[in-house]
């Protein structure tokens, strides 16, 4: 195997590790749910839509309110605990897209979506899991005001991590969807693809929904051999990583290349090719001759494909 690159320290993967205690025996506790809403200690995320608002600070952001000043920001639609942070609560609190919108025009605070946020390092890198988590549970709370079973209103309870049907007595809960993401690999190559939605230098790794009845080693499988028309034998799981766009969780894997001719489903793909080792490493750093990218670090893809060259897993 050739040398591994010297590609610096390791960055850390977004929306994960979260310092946050999600307290779930506390959430059936309405007496101290309410009593950690009126905690001077407590804090709140305040998401309108896609849109996270920030606080400016001179130069810097703060993500984190008071509940009293996120209040004022206007109505919320839903209330939902987080957790704990050091003994003092954390909470997510809704409004709507218009109010978030109109907040834009304020000049002490930033309306952006979380994406920005974690590629351009706005916020302290603490801050990702507790927003990602708010915004995927707050998400779920506007697309499920009714019930599925019959079309009645629901109502939430448990901190907004259920909502039931007063009229069929159906319990709802936050739902997160697996998606599995993936590297294919034959000896010193491995196969990129390009999506239509990515900015024009960058390629990553392929990756689609696992199916109901799927096992997380089938769908890596089955959706190489859709993409890029590539038969994998033996798959290595890597990492995973909650995915709020708006719930997904990230399933990273390596994929042993079985076969070696590519043939790209344009449904899905704009292209697909093999990459070897020399040319993965010039675009980690910034260096393609063709100025070709991977996804940045705050992606789970970044991490897939450097693993991969540094030969920590995957390598077959």
């Amino acid at each position: 195997m050739p040398p591994r690159p010297d590609l610096g320290p390791k960055p850390r993967l977004g929306y994960t590790q979260s310092p946050i205690e999600r307290g779930a025996e506390r959430r059936t506790d309405s007496a101290w749910l309410a009593a950690a809403a009126a905690d001077t200690r407590a804090l709140c995320y305040v998401i309108g839509g896609e849109q996270i608002i920030l606080k400016k600070n001179g130069s810097t952001f703060d993500a984190a309110f008071s509940l009293a000043n996120a209040r004022a920001l206007g109505p919320a639609t839903e209330t939902v605990f987080l957790g704990l942070l050091a003994e003092a609560p954390r909470f997510g609190i809704g409004i709507e897209p218009s109010t978030a919108e109109a907040l834009k025009s304020r000049s002490d605070l930033l309306v952006i979506d979380l994406r920005s946020i974690a590629v351009q390092g706005l916020v302290g890198a603490d801050h990702l899991p507790p927003l990602a988590e708010a915004k995927a549970l707050l998400h779920w709370h506007a697309k499920h005001r009714f019930c599925s079973n019959c079309g009645a209103a629901t109502q939430v309870l448990q901190g907004g991590w259920k909502r039931d049907c007063t009229a069929c007595k159906v319990e709802h809960f936050p739902r997160t969807d697996p998606v599995v993401i993936m590297l294919a690999v034959d000896g010193d190559r491995c196969v990129l693809g390009r999506s239509g939605r990515f900015v024009s230098t960058m390629w990553s790794c392929l990756a689609g929904f696992v199916e109901p009845g799927e096992a997380i080693e089938d769908a890596v499988r089955r959706e190489i051999r859709e993409e890029v028309g590539i038969s994998c034998g033996r798959v290595d799981y890597f990492a995973s990583q909650p995915w709020p766009f708006p719930s997904s969780l990230m399933i990273g894997c390596h994929a042993q290349a079985l076969s070696h001719d590519i043939v790209v489903d344009r449904e899905e793909l704009e292209g697909a090719r093999w990459f070897d080792r020399e040319e993965i490493a010039a675009m980690l750093l910034r260096r393609h001759p063709d100025g070709l990218t991977t996804p940045p670090p705050v992606a789970i893809a970044h991490h897939i494909i450097r693993s991969w060259l540094e030969g920590e897993r995957g390598t077959f």
